[in-house]
């Protein structure tokens, strides 16, 4: 099906550099503020009134040039508005100057610079080897500047560092929502986001050698240095198209980070809805038990990617340590003492408890690239979208996928709304986009692909269409108003049809199917 034109092209969805610069800034002082903003009786400003702001195109990256040429991170993944957070930072250069942009729509500039500060001197700092039989590796720099975030709005930040010598990278920093009650919460995944982070040569997946040392990867990695890449890459790929998105719509909003659903659970009371953006793939248990009790409260959970709530970390040392050992389970200090703790896979032993009984689907495998299918073209979440059954989406499939499972910790009513042939590793498969509802009245969705937010920006990425993004926009629209308003499975309950889709008991191991 060919669908027209999405009305957002990749300068305005990504926010690509133009002109020569943010223009001239009061060295050290609040940027963009504004008049006239309508704040209601909680203080904070609504979604709406914040986006009437003007917004600033240059918050790209205009420069990144040489690797560790500047470069940093922040002493907390997140604050409250109004708290202060120390940047260490290293650079080449002899000074650099730092700019926080709030992530949103902003009529299609996608940021706002709330913030500059002078320039700081800057030096220098040595990557430290990884420590201990955990293979952790700690920047521990000395704080470079702290910064004040009065009068700054709760949402998502990248925090832009430029050396003298103008090259550039980003910081991100959640400014977390003190309550969620009646908004919709956008979560954001730190714990992943350090566990793929490759700086200073470990991440959980391998050590110096790349993919293939595997056995020297770390089994503990710190928040206490930068990301790799262009300092948020994760973020600007699988989070902020979803989050300018939720900004167009005027949602009430909230804004949180994975490790503050571990540190308080109690955040999520009275929320209408919660988001799980595009690769959430690391769960504390504590986590896990927060959304599934604000899910049996009434609480709406939608899961924009695929592999979420897969792994099972623990974190330590004041959450600044994302713990997990993988395959090397029995190697975890709890293992044995405290078995629900131990740090694997959620559905592997020796505390088995696999995460469709939340999430609605199962992670199957990667890599695979396949077109999405529609299957139940009247449902709710495709109003307006003019599909047909059997409409397809080329390439929006991948590279990780989930798919509906049969078995007991299936929830139910489920639909499959989505069913997408592919093949995987040698094996053919399918992908699932599936929506359930419980007694609370809350509704669960999941995308079954890790493209979906990706999609959103419309710029062929994966080759996947263009025209792409005006599909999964107006289905991400629908869910989002759906799921902001109260508990979707009042007024759309699910009508169970996976009987329909010859769904198995048993072992869900994706290797030992082959049903097409």
């Amino acid at each position: 099906m060919t669908m027209t034109p999405h009305p957002w092209n990749r300068r305005q969805f990504l926010g690509a550099a133009a002109g020569a610069g943010a223009g001239a800034l009061a060295a050290g002082c609040q940027a963009g503020g504004g008049t006239g903003v309508r704040v209601p009786a909680t203080g904070v400003p609504t979604v709406a009134a914040e986006n009437e702001r003007p917004g600033d195109r240059d918050w790209g990256l205009r420069h990144r040039g040489a690797d560790r040429a500047v470069e940093g991170y922040a002493d907390r993944v997140s604050a409250l508005p109004g708290e202060s957070f120390r940047l260490h930072v290293s650079t080449t250069a002899r000074g650099f100057r730092t700019e926080a942009f709030r992530m949103g729509w902003y009529g299609g500039a996608q940021a706002r610079l709330v913030w500059a500060s002078e320039r700081t001197p800057g030096a220098p700092r040595p990557i430290a080897p990884p420590l201990g039989a955990t293979r952790t590796v700690s920047a521990n720099w000395p704080p470079s500047l702290e910064v004040g975030t009065h009068g700054w709005p709760e949402g998502a930040y990248l925090i832009r560092l430029t050396a003298d010598s103008g090259e550039q990278r980003y910081i991100p920093l959640t400014l977390r929502s003190r309550t969620t009650a009646g908004r919709l919460v956008l979560v954001n995944a730190v714990g992943t986001w350090q566990a793929y982070n490759t700086w200073g040569g470990h991440s959980l997946y391998h050590g110096p050698g790349g993919k293939d040392d595997y056995a020297a990867r770390s089994l503990v990695v710190s928040c206490d240095r930068p990301f790799d890449d262009d300092g948020a890459p994760l973020f600007t790929t699988y989070e902020q198209p979803a989050i300018a998105l939720a900004e167009r719509l005027g949602l009430p909003l909230a804004y949180l980070t994975t490790m503050d659903l571990d540190a308080d659970p109690g955040l999520l009371r009275g929320a209408h809805g919660v988001v799980s953006l595009g690769h959430d793939e690391y769960w504390t248990p504590a986590m896990r038990r927060a959304v599934t009790a604000a899910r049996d409260a009434g609480t709406n959970v939608a899961f924009l990617g695929a592999n979420a709530c897969f792994r099972r970390i623990r974190l330590e040392g004041g959450r600044r340590l994302v713990v997990c050992y993988k395959t090397d389970a029995a190697q975890d200090p709890l293992y044995g003492r405290d078995d629900a703790a131990v740090t694997t896979d959620w559905r592997e032993p020796p505390h088995a408890d696999p995460e469709n009984s939340l999430t609605g689907t199962l992670y199957e495998s990667n890599p695979t690239t396949a077109d999405y299918v529609v299957d139940q073209p009247d449902h709710w979440l495709f109003e307006g979208t003019e599909v047909r059954r059997g409409t397809a989406f080329r390439n929006l499939v991948g590279t990780e996928y989930d798919r509906v499972n049969g078995g007991r910790a299936t929830p139910r009513p489920l639909e499959i709304v989505a069913h997408s042939r592919l093949v995987c590793r040698g094996v053919r498969s399918f992908a699932d986009s599936a929506y359930y509802t419980v007694a609370s009245g809350a509704g669960v969705f999941n995308t079954g692909t890790m493209r979906w937010v990706e999609s959103l920006t419309g710029d062929g990425s994966h080759g996947i269409p263009p025209d792409t993004a005006r599909f999964t926009g107006r289905v991400t629209a629908n869910l989002f108003r759906a799921f902001a308003a109260g508990p979707a499975g009042r007024s759309h309950p699910a009508q169970d049809n996976l009987d329909a889709y010859q769904a198995y008991e048993g072992d869900p191991i994706w290797a030992q199917r082959n049903l097409w």
